[in-house]
């Protein structure tokens, strides 16, 4: 065995086998193949599921959701390929051991507990969405979309057997996830169409125009949601992702892929699943509305319930109750995984397996908890615009830090633990943004990206500052 090989081994055993805190090696970097899997899995998923439904509670437009989803996930896919893909590729580092490069190990941690714990709320949401399909067979009553607390115990248990069942899958590491990507994502993907071509023969769908005029010029939104127009779509598309691409955190993912152009996978997660799956998922939705049960919510001032399982189940038998519960996995497999490193970058001497297994126990908790399902749109544009701005700093900092004259990992060769640099341009951006979205109520998505770009500028001017006064 040559000494390289040797070296490589007792990288990967001091790293748990993840490379959690060094570079991959050479010899462990993954094709094309590996992510496209994985991405359209994941996003031809459990969310899926849940966000084709809520546009028709907010009154979109057929113009509105078939056009603006067009443009905006094209968006998020060249984010994904010339931004993340691009940076992960040249450092092969972690976003938290990146970011803990920048801006010292105190002010990262913080991040890391944060991201970690917006991750598994947003896994438990995807066990939420397998809890619907699994409970069918129970005759358990579904969540509705005003639920908060767990409606009974037959959910609670449900609920804790899947949580443990994806737990365990994501702790055994990023081969795993991408295998079960795999192998569960074409079953996925062939629900999604079979959900699709009978939803529209039981709209009696013949023509485009028919399509079309299920969501004609669009509606008033149901009780509790918010009004979607064109620019909400196009933003909140491009920014549903905003954490994984703008924010960075696929940095953990493609710094396993041999070229940046993997990036370009991303796009079978975007069209696959952010495309086909939401209109198919939104047409399951707009079958229901027409049902009795759903007239009596309308009828009622309330809004009728969003429960993916019933949903597919009515549409294609048990093959849709088998789709909802493989899709909720693949969405939460990645994003316990996801979670796990983030948790383990604060206790990097605990290993990648138990860091995990507490990421998921996390996941599983907010799982109970219907609320995190039933207000994804919101809870994802929240997500997104919180964490996004850190993503900045490595973007602005990789792409500008010589044209700005400041040191590149300037937290790690200074030996400081808080890069004062980073910590006010966050400050700044966020609180900014965030106050003009409440005060006048600007839809939080509409001010990711403005956020985004002031944290990056501001990162360059106050590090420039910092390290003159150094």
């Amino acid at each position: 065995m040559s000494q390289y090989n040797i070296e490589e081994e007792i990288i990967e055993k001091i790293a748990g086998g993840e490379f959690e805190r060094q570079p991959v090696p050479t010899s462990k970097l993954k094709g094309w193949k590996s992510f496209l899997g994985m991405y359209a899995g994941e996003h031809a998923a459990g969310t899926e599921f849940m966000i084709g439904p809520l546009f028709l509670t907010a009154g979109v437009s057929a113009f509105d959701l078939i056009i603006g989803l067009l443009i905006g996930n094209l968006l998020a896919v060249l984010s994904w390929r010339y931004l993340t893909a691009k940076i992960a590729v040249d450092n092969r580092l972690t976003l938290y051991y990146q970011l803990e490069k920048i801006c010292g190990k105190n002010l990262v941690i913080g991040y890391n507990l944060a991201n970690g714990i917006l991750f598994c709320f947003l896994a438990g949401a995807m066990i939420t969405v397998s809890a619907t399909a699994v409970g069918i067979p129970f005759n358990m009553e579904m969540p509705k979309l005003t639920d908060t607390l767990p409606n009974g115990p037959t959910w609670i248990i449900i609920v804790i057997c899947i949580g443990a069942v994806i737990s365990l899958i994501a702790s055994k590491g990023y081969d795993t996830v991408s295998k079960a990507a795999n192998w569960m994502s074409p079953v996925i993907v062939l629900a999604f169409v079979a959900c699709g071509f009978v939803a529209l023969n039981q709209l009696g769908v013949g023509s485009f125009k028919d399509f079309w005029n299920i969501w004609g010029e669009g509606s008033e939104p149901f009780p509790g949601q918010i009004k979607f127009t064109f620019w909400h779509v196009v933003i909140w598309s491009w920014f549903a992702n905003a954490a994984m691409h703008i924010g960075m955190s696929d940095l953990s993912v493609f710094r396993f892929a041999k070229k940046s152009s993997a990036g370009w996978t991303t796009a079978a997660g975007m069209y696959v699943g952010h495309y086909m799956a939401w209109i198919a998922a939104a047409l399951l939705y707009a079958v229901y509305l027409k049902s009795p049960e759903a007239q009596a919510f309308l009828s009622n001032g309330e809004a009728p319930p969003v429960a993916p399982g019933p949903l597919a189940h009515n549409a294609i038998g048990v093959f849709g109750i088998i789709a909802v519960v493989l899709a909720g996995w693949t969405t939460a497999n990645p994003t316990i995984y996801r979670a796990g490193l983030a948790f383990q970058a604060i206790t990097p001497k605990i290993s990648t397996f138990w860091v995990t297994i507490i990421a998921g126990t996390i996941a599983t908790i907010a799982g109970l908890f219907p609320a995190f399902a039933m207000k994804l749109l919101g809870f994802v544009a929240l997500y997104g615009f919180i964490l996004a701005p850190f993503g900045a700093v490595i973007v602005f900092e990789h792409f500008y830090h010589t044209k700005a004259g400041i040191e590149k990992n300037y937290a790690e060769k200074a030996g400081i633990k808080f890069n004062k640099a980073v910590f006010l341009a966050w400050v700044v951006s966020f609180g900014l943004f965030y106050f003009i979205s409440i005060q006048f109520d600007v839809f939080l998505s509409f001010v990711t990206l403005p956020a985004w770009i002031l944290c990056g500028i501001l990162f360059l001017v106050f590090s420039k500052q910092l390290q003159k006064n150094k």
